[in-house]
């Protein structure tokens, strides 16, 4: 078992950590590429950069969809803050990279950590329950879809039970092995899956727009099929 801890926390910590550091740079420049080619080629170029700005912020900080869909995007909200804010600011963590690399930033207590793992644990559980149980949602939702947030539970979930040993049914060494294969697994999955969007969200919109700037008169003429001539884009 201690060869285990010592891979995971080691070698496999290194290797999952640069995979996702190199797959979602490799993401970024590709996008880059793409957006700098279809814009050299694009019959438009003018396009709307205070509009795009505005909507990117609105998409990074869905504040807006409160009014529409208000418990699902506060449960969303909350969920991704807690998924953030635990593992880069929990003390312990930020020791490890201390003693790694030498860096260190200011942390939060264990006390709020404890609250915001059971928060991203019953608000992921919430998120998966929603997408099981609307049918909007489960029509277009692939298997990823249902495995990530369980996936994402699980290094909370053994965290948790890692500093509250007298609740925790397994062996200590366990749940620990199981809390790095789990954080580990995670680095590896985030540039192959949908978990790519936290570096990729920023440049969506304006993707999106360079779409309807490519070809030339593209965004005029599928407004004019639509019968939207006049109807913002």
């Amino acid at each position: 078992m201690e060869l285990l801890l010592d891979f995971a926390r080691g070698p496999g910590f290194l290797f999952a950590l640069a995979f996702m550091v190199l797959g979602l740079m490799r993401h970024l420049l590709l996008t880059a590429w793409h957006i700098a080619r279809t814009y050299s080629r694009a019959g438009d170029k003018s396009l709307p950069y205070s509009t795009i700005a505005r909507s990117s912020l609105e998409w990074m900080f869905p504040i807006r969809k409160l009014r529409d869909q208000p418990l699902f995007s506060l449960t969303s909200i909350i969920f991704h803050l807690a998924v953030i804010i635990v593992p880069v600011f929990l003390r312990g963590h930020i020791e490890l990279w201390q003693r790694g690399i030498g860096i260190t930033w200011p942390g939060i207590s264990n006390t709020l950590a404890d609250t915001l793992t059971v928060v991203a644990i019953v608000t992921g559980s919430a998120l998966l329950l929603q997408r099981v149980t609307a049918k909007a949602t489960r029509s277009l939702s692939r298997f990823q879809d249902y495995a990530l947030p369980i996936l994402i539970s699980v290094p909370f979930v053994t965290g948790y039970l890692m500093m509250h040993p007298t609740i925790n049914p397994l062996p200590y060494t366990l749940t620990f092995l199981m809390h790095l294969v789990s954080a580990n697994l995670l680095f590896i999955l985030v540039p192959l899956t949908k978990l790519s969007h936290m570096a990729l969200l920023p440049g969506s919109q304006l993707v999106s727009e360079l779409g309807w700037h490519w070809p030339r008169d593209a965004g005029s003429r599928i407004a004019a099929s639509l019968g939207k001539e006049k109807a913002p884009v």
